[in-house]
């Protein structure tokens, strides 16, 4: 099957200067095998707490390395992405082969623990991380409504036995079993959706642990992160995990609320959403990725082209290799500024990009123009300038592309805001979620007059914000964003 040729955003002449401009700094950069061409050095940004310095373009497990059309070789891409210098790798328990096609790579890249020639230093040099859609630690369960307990096919023995699968197929041979040596940087607990999802994930951490029963899966993945066996799940007491996370599509408010809620600073690293039609929607570069950035987690983002549906692809979550795209962006919506978008948004530290196809030809080939975009400083773009680019995100479906997200709500008003007396009156409030503008201050007015202001700042725990009136009967709590938009909480009366 060969792919589709489509116009692209770096031409043969840009990228023939943009790699002669940087080769001073590529020595150590293996050659390409499509050309002769030196690959500029990546860059690369500290990711969050983690003492790792991540390159900002990830490989992501799904496309191509879960879907493979006729004709793709997933393991070749894997090997490419590590061509380029590509040092974050993406995959999950859910996507069908995406793990075992790692594993092909990994043993020709002898990344293998206990395999003859294994690189450790290679190995060491990158951050692998997988996932699990799976809440509970254990499996053989009741399903709870609205809670999800599921991986790949039939599977469904718990967050730690997705774990023990997941190195299993990418360092062993799917069968149970996985070589002393070998771990993943770090899990993601999976697309996390409704607030019940996070009661169950807390589950043995905010309440009393008993381990004759089930309990979430954070508290058994520390001890896969610690080397302790305080669930009893860990009676080896292995160290598999380097670091724990989360991600999500849909609810920012949730994603929040699963952030406010570690008290243990369990999580290291968040997977988000977000591209150019973001703030068309419940957004998360206003609301959890804020919260995030202020608790200093590592910050992965997806999504850039909504899975496919800024081009091809009807919206809808991707299930076969039709709906993989195999080109390289169109002349109307282009790949390069809607990358440059996610890795300008203030928080994020990589992008995890699926592939559909290399091509010899590194105009026609995705990943090498996708590592081209990737390479833009944080601040490399002002709002004015990332707005002009929210403009390309309109061609596509009229913006109407992030079938994941809630839709937008506006301003909210300050949540959960209550009054009480003592000696002072004191106001309290959770924090209102952003519309198409971020958060600037709340105003406090008492008796239909303005006696206070309180600076936004991201929530980062379950404290709310507070304010302590003299005197008066009657108070209002009054979000304001960046342009003066208001949203008010009822009247609080003493």
């Amino acid at each position: 099957m060969t792919a589709p040729k489509k116009r692209t955003m770096l031409t043969r002449r840009q990228f023939m200067r943009l790699s002669a401009a940087a080769a001073a700094g590529v020595a150590l950069l293996p050659q390409l095998s499509c050309s002769n061409t030196v690959i500029p050095a990546p860059m690369k940004r500290r990711f969050g707490r983690i003492n790792f310095d991540v390159t900002t373009l990830g490989l992501g497990g799904q496309a191509s390395i879960q879907w493979t059309p006729d004709g793709v070789d997933p393991v070749a891409i894997i090997k490419k992405a590590f061509d380029l210098g590509v040092n974050y790798f993406d995959t999950s328990n859910v996507y069908g082969p995406s793990q075992m096609n790692y594993g092909k790579a990994f043993r020709e890249l002898n990344l293998i623990p206990g395999q003859k020639g294994y690189n450790e230093s290679l190995r060491e040099s990158i951050f692998i991380t997988n996932k699990t859609m799976i809440r509970w630690a254990k499996g053989g369960y009741p399903e709870i409504d609205n809670v999800r307990n599921s991986t790949n096919g039939d599977h469904a023995e718990g967050a730690v036995a997705d774990l023990k699968r997941t190195l299993s197929q990418i360092f062993g041979n799917d069968d149970g079993t996985y070589p002393e040596g070998a771990y993943v940087n770090m899990m993601l607990i999976h697309n996390i959706t409704n607030p019940e999802e996070v009661d169950v994930v807390y589950k043995g951490l905010e309440t009393p642990l008993d381990v004759n029963d089930n309990f979430g899966a954070l508290v058994a993945l520390r001890d896969y992160r610690d080397g302790t066996n305080i669930t009893g799940l860990n009676p080896k007491n292995e160290k598999l995990i380097r670091h724990i996370g989360f991600s999500g599509h849909y609810s920012a408010p949730v994603m929040i609320d699963m952030i406010q809620r570690d008290k243990w600073d369990l999580l290291d690293g968040m997977l988000v959403a977000i591209n150019v039609n973001d703030r068309r929607y419940l957004n998360m570069q206003y609301n959890v990725i804020p919260v995030a950035q202020a608790r200093n987690i590592g910050i992965i983002g997806m999504k850039v082209f909504s899975d496919g549906t800024m081009y091809t692809k009807e919206p809808g979550w991707s299930n076969k290799p039709e709906h993989v795209v195999r080109f390289v962006g169109t002349e109307s919506v282009p790949s390069r500024p809607l990358i440059e978008y996610v890795l300008t948004t203030a928080g994020i530290h990589t992008l995890i990009i699926g592939i559909g196809q290399i091509d010899d030809d590194p105009l026609e080939c995705q990943l090498t123009q996708n590592y081209y975009a990737a390479q833009i400083a944080p601040d490399a773009l002002n709002e004015s300038q990332r707005r002009e680019l929210e403009k390309i995100g309109e061609r596509a479906r009229n913006g109407e592309t992030n079938y994941f997200q809630l839709p937008d709500s506006g301003l909210t008003p300050p949540r959960n805001a209550q009054i009480a007396k003592s000696d002072r009156i004191k106001l309290s409030w959770d924090t209102s979620y952003a519309g198409s503008e971020p958060l600037s201050h709340y105003d406090i007015e008492g008796d239909g007059t303005i006696i206070g202001t309180v600076k936004h700042v991201p929530q980062v725990t379950r404290d709310p914000f507070t304010f302590e009136a003299g005197k008066g009967k009657k108070f209002k709590i009054i979000a304001v964003d960046a342009i003066g938009r208001k949203s008010e909480t009822a009247v609080l009366t003493v």
